[in-house]
């Protein structure tokens, strides 16, 4: 594989992924509760977004759970977009499904919503049956990007899916592979996909204090890791030319 650029972006739910992706990543998602796939974040990491030189696209998600929204969700995404507007941050990453289709009338109106910023659709497209297919209506409706593994719960399991959907959007739209990727498979990925922008947490989990499990103010901890950071963009930089 020979290309000229590797894009690196990296999610992050605490204020302190911050200063562990500085000066090394080229974007970073924005999210509160990345153990159950991320959520919207609140007001305070999104002011602290505001204050970093990383452009940040704030993940728009009201909730854990499915992505079929109802109208009350709706409108309290419709809310959280105008946040990030008004805080004149990057982009949003966001996604919606209708049975085993992506749910293309709230996907109109929420990306009218967020004119003016950079798109993201998210993973909801790996639970539907036609990626392909999601991938022309991703573009027809103005994203700008996708998030994919491939239809796998990893991105190593996905490959075949995700050259496919990397052949079938043709430059149109960015194909950018998350979930489970990693430095030990990230050269695997690049050359068996051709896809040139990946997603990681880059994190590493740390003990959680036996008072605060007991008492259920939290299940497991991980933080973003400096050190990891800075691995995978050197191996990034090794695969470009």
């Amino acid at each position: 594989m020979s290309v000229t650029s590797l894009t690196f972006e990296v999610c992050i739910d605490t204020v302190a992924g911050y200063a562990a992706c500085e000066s090394v990543v080229d974007r970073i998602e924005l999210c509160s509760a990345l153990d159950v796939g991320g959520l919207t974040p609140c007001p305070g990491l999104i002011a602290a977004a505001q204050e970093s030189a990383i452009p940040s696209h704030v993940m728009i998600r009201p909730r854990a759970g499915d992505f079929c929204y109802d109208k009350a969700d709706q409108k309290a995404m419709c809310a959280s977009i105008e946040a990030v507007q008004k805080a004149g941050l990057a982009g949003v990453v966001l996604g919606a499904s209708l049975g085993d289709q992506l749910d293309q009338i709230a996907l109109r109106d929420l990306v009218s919503a967020a004119e003016g910023l950079d798109i993201t659709l998210h993973r909801v497209i790996d639970l539907l049956p036609d990626p392909l297919s999601a991938v022309e209506q991703a573009i027809d409706l103005g994203f700008h990007r996708i998030l994919t593994s491939g239809g796998a719960p990893q991105a190593v399991e996905g490959q075949a899916t995700l050259h496919a959907m990397q052949e079938t959007a043709k430059g149109r739209i960015e194909i950018m592979a998350g979930s489970g990727v990693s430095v030990s498979n990230l050269a695997e990925l690049a050359k068996n996909t051709g896809i040139t922008a990946f997603h990681a947490s880059c994190s590493t989990a740390v003990p959680v204090a036996e008072h605060l499990l007991h008492f259920g103010f939290a299940k497991t901890q991980k933080v973003t890791d400096r050190d990891t950071v800075l691995a995978f963009r050197k191996t990034l930089d090794s695969l470009s030319t």
